[in-house]
């Protein structure tokens, strides 16, 4: 079997979007998360309106794309963009009310920012939030879909930029290199000195069961 063309597998991630413009939605905005996972640092969302006769090359899952890769097109990505709103949900929110409610959270803030409002958002996994618009959850939606594999670069380049900043005043933790995840040897650093100000205490129950 022939492997598919660039353009070919880009038009496959238009799948969800067709279906919403045959239903007469044709403003789609894709919305994803990242930083569900880390103990430190916020939950950053991303919602963007694309215009699909326009498109991009790459776009796709961010975790699939390297850095440099997703730097670049996370600047495309802005150029073209009709409109694109990011937000963020510090870990104090985070852990006042959960993960999963300040994931919604931040996915309303970044919906409700954006400068025009959709027909329908097209949201990775989660199908229920609370606002105005019609959701559609989709598994694995960053991708499969063009509108939120495009709002994942633009959610992880920021984040990503984000944990670079504050680690310059907390060097000694690495965010720079694993931007808050629990890596081995952020872990080691935490038991050895303790959290700072952008740890999510919820999330280091394991240290208070290591003493």
């Amino acid at each position: 079997m022939a492997k598919k063309k660039e353009n070919e597998i880009e038009i496959d991630k238009l799948k969800f979007e067709k279906e919403e413009q045959e239903k007469g939605n044709f403003i789609i905005a894709g919305v994803d998360e990242v930083g569900r996972g880390p103990l430190a640092g916020p939950v950053c969302v991303c919602a963007v309106i694309m215009p699909f006769d326009d498109l991009i090359e790459g776009i796709d899952d961010s975790k699939k794309i390297s850095e440099k890769k997703r730097n670049m097109i996370a600047e495309v990505i802005k150029e073209k963009a009709i409109s694109y709103s990011i937000q963020m949900v510090d870990e104090n929110t985070i852990d006042e009310i959960n993960i999963l409610e300040a994931t919604k959270l931040c996915m309303k803030k970044a919906i409700e920012g954006l400068t025009i409002k959709p027909d329908v958002v097209l949201v990775d996994a989660i199908g229920k939030l609370d606002v105005d618009v019609p959701i559609r959850g989709i598994i694995k939606g960053d991708m499969q879909s063009y509108s939120i594999g495009a709002a994942s670069i633009l959610a992880k380049v920021t984040r990503d930029n984000y944990m670079v900043k504050i680690s310059k005043k907390y060097p000694e933790y690495g965010f720079e290199k694993h931007k808050g995840y629990g890596t081995k040897a952020h872990i080691e650093v935490l038991k050895e000195i303790g959290p700072c100000e952008y740890h999510r205490l919820s999330y280091l129950k394991f240290l208070d069961e290591n003493k």
